[in-house]
């Protein structure tokens, strides 16, 4: 394991050249998963007595068993569209007692399915079935049934494969991690599981930016060896997802010798190995340099998908918005995405960044937290790299409705969807600051004074211009957090020891959206500043904790997103009308200001995505 404080020199050892074979194994046949917590449906379906293991099945005879599964289909149509791929082979190995009969099924845009070629076979051995990658543009997979028709049957060695490229491209993999060292010594130790990915990986980076180390940890230390020389090991301040990941950028990109892709990956997933195989050989077959992203599942829901695809509304200063047709918070046990849909970007949750693209477009924002890999995949677009996000290639992460919109992170998400926004469009300032008004308007008839002032903490701070990133982030997460003591309503409380009594809490629920909800916001901020809401105490789920419900009484108590406690909002009408008074000033100032400094975020970049610069913070 090599450590380093840091920066540390330039590896000067060349990457070993990689002559590839005849065929590139593009994903195998995978049967369990990495965890019991995942259902094994998500990788093959099965009826009859069959016994799973994670690269083979066992069938008995009358069992059946369909890899028309979220692991086991094969994503034609993405692989059609974005690689060089024209046929693709299944193979597998065979021990069979009786007979078998194999088909390679295929579907199109509708999920009508049909048979591209098929085997019966009574004879131990090596099988191979081919179709030709040609009707899936638009959409469409392909799959393997299985059926033990004489006697039981043993299946293994299932790959699916393509002609190789000349050469193979290693990936090396960052993994960013601050205090979540049992979580990170996990994903280190499930990438290490794996012998034909460890094969595949070039290094791995373990970018500890936190006090409670990773390498501290059994687990790591048991870890480690299997590594090797693979393994880097790297302490550094804290300068958040955006500094971790791109520590390991800043390492893999100084090497010398043949180029590597770096494979960005969160620390607290749930890390399904064979999704690197995937995602490496499809980076290893596209037709140009590309990032390839995996999707996310949800961790405490696996069987459901996050998103397909993601796009940024940057005018709207949005981002995790769902491309069109995309699936979206759906069972991959019911479901399945036929049609091929095409990312604006794809989080870091895990992604492959080509080398191609950090040579030419460099290293990421130092903006520390939310909207770094937006920026980034924005910035690589315009500079000729496309983002797919690939289906069937998944790790699990968790669910993000499961966190509280009111907290500090809506510091980082306000102020930097201002920056990036300003880099990548010619933001409306009237438009911007119209919107933002809207929004606090309706964060404080809710009673959310601390998320308003959050907020207006993110807007004044874009306002200071590119000077605000000069720390990378340090002295602004530090604000964030401590400038909302001062709002009791961001204290999440257990419920048995909440400071209100259980009998005087009357459960409200929320009747409808409001068709004109502009109104209604005009109303309800009427009402209030007239003293005509509903009193008493009252309880309102999370499901219910719209502005609109919220608004008509003056104390409620509302549950945590993360369903661990409770929140209490009371009306505090003079802090509103300080909180309002802000509001104007700020984006008075904001609808004026930001044409300029859009001007001036975009003249600071060569500075801020710097060597140099980052090799100044990472000294800091």
């Amino acid at each position: 394991m090599d450590q380093g404080q840091a920066v540390t020199a330039p590896e000067t050892g060349r990457v070993t050249d990689r002559h590839a074979p005849d065929r590139l194994v593009l994903q195998r046949g995978v049967f369990t998963g990495p965890s019991a917590r995942v259902s094994d449906d998500l990788y093959a379906d099965i009826k009859g007595k069959v016994e799973r293991q994670r690269l083979a099945l066992r069938l008995e005879k009358g069992a059946r068993v369909n890899t028309n599964t979220y692991f086991g289909r094969f994503a034609a149509s993405y692989w059609q569209r974005w690689t060089t791929v024209t046929e693709i082979e299944a193979a597998m190995t065979l021990e069979v007692s009786g007979r078998v009969r194999i088909r390679l099924a295929a579907s199109d845009i509708a999920g009508h399915r049909r048979v591209v070629d098929f085997a019966d076979v009574a004879t131990d051995g090596r099988v191979v079935l081919r179709a030709p990658l040609n009707q899936y543009i638009d959409g469409g997979a392909l799959w393997l049934e299985f059926e033990a028709i004489g006697g039981d049957v043993t299946i293994s060695e299932l790959a699916w494969s393509a002609a190789a490229p000349e050469r193979v491209r290693p990936v090396a993999v960052a993994i960013c991690t601050f205090n979540r060292a049992d979580d990170c010594a996990a994903t280190v130790a499930a990438l290490a599981s794996d012998p034909a990915v460890l094969d595949l990986v070039d290094s791995v980076y373990v970018v500890d930016q936190g006090t409670d180390t990773v390498e501290s940890r059994a687990l790591f230390q048991e870890t480690a060896p299997r590594l090797g020389d693979k393994l880097h090991y790297l302490r550094q301040p804290n300068l958040g997802g955006a500094g971790g990941f791109t520590r390991g950028l800043y390492e893999v990109s100084a090497r010398e010798g043949e180029p590597v892709d770096i494979l960005l990956m969160d620390d607290d997933i749930l890390c399904e190995p064979e999704t690197v195989l995937r995602l490496n050989a499809f980076a290893n077959l596209t037709t140009e340099p590309t990032l390839v992203g995996a999707q996310m599942l949800f961790l405490l829901n696996p069987d459901y998908l996050n998103v397909g695809a993601e796009e940024v509304h940057l005018n709207e200063l949005r981002h995790g918005q769902k491309v069109p047709k995309a699936l979206r918070n759906t069972s991959m046990l019911k479901h399945h995405q036929e049609r091929r849909v095409d990312a604006g970007y794809n989080a870091w949750w895990t992604c492959l960044i080509p080398a191609e693209a950090v040579a030419e477009i460099g290293l990421p924002l130092p903006i520390f937290f939310q909207w770094d890999d937006v920026e980034y995949g924005l910035r690589a677009r315009k500079a000729g790299f496309v983002t797919v996000t690939l289906p069937n290639a998944a790790v699990w992460h968790a669910d993000f409705y499961w966190k509280d919109y009111d907290d500090w992170a809506r510091y980082f998400s306000m102020r930097n969807s201002l920056i990036v926004g300003s880099l990548h469009t010619d933001l409306d300032s009237k438009a911007v600051s119209r919107r933002l008004f809207r929004e606090l308007s309706e964060h404080l008839v809710a009673m959310q004074y601390g998320l308003a002032h959050t907020t207006l903490q993110g807007i004044e701070d874009f306002l200071q211009g590119p000077s605000v990133l000069r720390d990378g982030g340090r002295a602004a997460l530090a604000a964030a957090r401590s400038g909302r003591g001062e709002y009791p309503e961001t204290v999440q409380h257990p419920m048995p020891s909440a400071p209100v009594r259980s009998s005087d809490i009357g459960l409200r629920r929320a009747t409808g959206e409001p068709s004109r909800p502009l109104l209604v916001l005009i109303k309800r901020a009427i009402l209030q500043w007239t003293g005509r809401t509903q009193h008493g105490i009252v309880g309102i789920t999370r499901e219910d904790a719209y502005w609109w419900h919220v608004s008509l009484f003056d104390h409620v108590v509302v549950t945590d997103a993360s369903q661990a406690g409770v929140r209490i909002r009371r009306r505090d009408k003079a802090k509103a009308i300080r909180l309002l008074l802000r509001t104007i000033r700020v984006l008075r100032r904001l609808q004026r200001e930001l044409p300029g400094l859009s001007a001036q975020y975009r003249a600071a970049v060569p500075e801020l995505i710097s060597r140099e610069n980052w090799e100044r913070l990472y000294r800091s």
